[in-house]
């Protein structure tokens, strides 16, 4: 068999490698959230731009921190909750925005802008909204007669007794000892040692009933049924609750904000500094502001939104749902979580050790 059409297709490879403007597809790197973003926002984005989106992914803003901080490089964009922007930007971690590049800016809605993580959005734009609050399986509380509107149902043995290793909670220091601190009536904003001290005995009275901590099985084992109660984000419960129709479960999953406030969190679009496409990394910051674009966060994952435009294409049931998209009343019982000074953050560090080893 003759070689000559081998050897031809290299040397017209070679030619176009040479040729000048010609290079390699770029590729934009993005450390996300699980299951943050769909297929099909990332697919016309590609196709946009003639490139590729690689996403690696962390579960808890400590980790992505964590990970940052031992040296990891490289990323473009990283997705960080308001609190997780504030130590970036203290760190100087991140790249400003240059919002010459950012046409679509002005879709975020005034409420989202300038925010206290960071005075004039000089460095993060607003992305999505999720609130942490309870999952359940519907037909099985109902049947037990167990409330679902209430931190109790974690934390309660009269409670627990009857949903005994058909719990999970979030393995994050900072979310998990919230939910108790506002089941308890505090700020989870407090400096009070003594308070969080209560929030760390009422987490280890009830561990024993729970099945597991978890960032993202609990997704699955919700629609599937291997639990019943889950602690988690509002997007992930929109998505055990898809899931569990799509499969034609015979239960309905919901998801509810306890009566004693919960977290609520703002994601980011960021810059970080040593990412090697800014240009590339901020026109699909300005793609994701654009309404359609913005909107799939909603009808696809099942996020709030900071979007104007976005919303009038936003589905009904999701714009409509307190779950999603707090209501007035329901905002005043959210709390934003903020970086603590070292001193503390150390002590709370120690307090979450305690917990996971006991």
């Amino acid at each position: 068999m003759s070689c000559a059409p081998t050897l031809t297709a290299i040397f017209l490879g070679l030619l176009f490698w040479l040729a000048p403007g010609a290079r390699a597809e770029e590729v934009l790197y993005l450390y996300n959230w699980n299951n943050y973003i769909s297929d099909e926002t990332l697919h016309r984005f590609e196709v946009r731009c003639g490139c590729r989106v690689k996403q690696d992914y962390y579960s808890d803003n400590e980790e992505m921190l964590a990970k940052l901080e031992a040296g990891a490089v490289g990323y473009d964009l990283l997705v960080p909750t308001g609190n997780a922007v504030e130590s970036l930007i203290r760190r100087g971690a991140l790249r400003p925005l240059d919002k010459a590049r950012l046409p679509h800016l002005e879709n975020i809605k005034p409420e989202f802008r300038n925010p206290w993580y960071d005075p004039g959005n000089r460095y993060a734009v607003p992305y999505a909204t999720s609130v942490t609050l309870i999952g359940y399986n519907v037909e099985r509380l109902r049947a037990l007669g167990l409330p679902t509107d209430t931190w109790a149902l974690i934390f309660e043995p009269k409670h627990l007794e009857k949903i005994r290793g058909k719990v999970t909670v979030l393995n994050s220091q900072r979310e998990l000892m919230a939910a108790a601190m506002k089941y308890l009536g505090h700020s989870i904003q407090s400096r009070d040692m003594a308070q969080w001290q209560a929030a760390k005995a009422l987490i280890l009275r009830a561990k024993p009933y729970w099945a597991t901590f978890s960032n993202s099985t609990y997704i699955k084992d919700l629609a599937v049924g291997n639990i019943w109660v889950a602690h988690g984000y509002s997007n992930d419960m929109f998505r055990a609750r898809e899931d569990a129709k799509a499969a034609g479960r015979p239960f309905t999953i919901g998801f509810t904000t306890p009566r004693e406030g919960a977290v609520l969190a703002v994601d980011n679009w960021v810059l970080h500094r040593s990412g090697r496409h800014p240009e590339l990394a901020q026109r699909f910051i300005d793609f994701m502001l654009e309404g359609d674009n913005a909107a799939d966060v909603s009808n696809l994952i099942g996020a709030g939104n900071p979007n104007a435009a976005a919303m009038e294409r936003v589905r009904p049931e999701i714009a409509g749902d307190p779950a999603i998209f707090p209501t007035r009343a329901d905002l005043r019982r959210l709390e934003m979580l903020r970086d603590f000074e070292p001193r503390l953050r150390r002590t709370l560090s120690r307090l979450w050790t305690e917990v996971k080893v006991r």
